[in-house]
């Protein structure tokens, strides 16, 4: 319960601001590591299609390897997705960069993520949106995402635990969603919170088989449009216990 109660303090703590007036802390220079990323983006993800030049930028600026645990770092940048601990899972790159992109993020944006996992995806987006609130269901996860997100200092994004079902309705409307574990069905807590103009991005489907990757925008009378883009695997999205 001690731990419980410090952790929600600390993330209270982000929500205030803690972080605000740091600029995101890029580690010393590694030609290796950049040499690999670079190499990413043009073989994985601008040859695959993806052509939104500030969406292939923020790809090109995080440091992927810093969000990957360090017995699979070698591979951060290779085209799969690689375990994170928890049973859960850092998606492959070229995912990463094609939801981000079908979400059309814009800088004025606010940016709801469901399913922190490692940080890597709300920092991409917090390169690309004003403000990310990222919600993930596993505490030992969140609590290593915020420590690795302070530390690289990206001071636009609040993170808390809780069940990404229920999004986070205190700080809806949100312009984007980008869900990165599969339900069955889209959660209607999140198509609530998606304001008018918004754009969801969410793998859809059964646990253990092929999902459909779906852009749904919610139309200024609050009807939806579901467009299918491509079939793909994810974790299962989990509801709280």
């Amino acid at each position: 319960m001690r731990r419980k109660i410090l952790f929600d303090r600390w993330v209270a703590l982000l929500a205030a601001g803690w972080l605000l007036g740091c600029a995101p802390r890029q580690p010393p220079l590694e030609p290796r590591w950049e040499t690999l990323r670079h190499e990413m983006v043009s073989r994985q993800i601008e040859a695959r299609g993806v052509r939104d030049p500030r969406v292939l930028a923020a790809m090109r600026s995080v440091p992927r390897h810093l969000f990957v645990p360090e017995p699979f770092r070698g591979d951060a940048y290779e085209d799969f997705p690689l375990p994170i601990g928890e049973g859960q899972t850092i998606s492959q790159p070229y995912i990463v960069a094609l939801m981000t992109e079908l979400a059309s993020p814009e800088p004025s944006d606010r940016a709801l993520e469901v399913g922190t996992g490692s940080g890597y995806q709300a920092a991409v987006l917090a390169t690309l949106v004003r403000e990310v609130y990222s919600v993930e269901l596993l505490e030992a996860l969140g609590v290593e995402a915020a420590t690795r997100i302070r530390n690289l200092g990206y001071d636009n994004i609040t993170l808390r635990v809780g069940d990404g079902y229920a999004g986070w309705p205190e700080k809806a409307p949100f312009d984007l969603i980008l869900i990165t574990a599969a339900p069955e069905r889209v959660p209607p807590a999140l198509l609530d919170q998606l304001a008018s103009g918004g754009r969801m991005v969410v793998p859809v489907g059964l646990a253990g088989g092929v999902q459909s990757l779906q852009l749904i925008r919610k139309n200024s009378d609050g009807a939806v449009e579901i467009k299918d883009v491509l079939p793909v695997r994810f974790v299962p999205l989990v509801h709280q216990p």
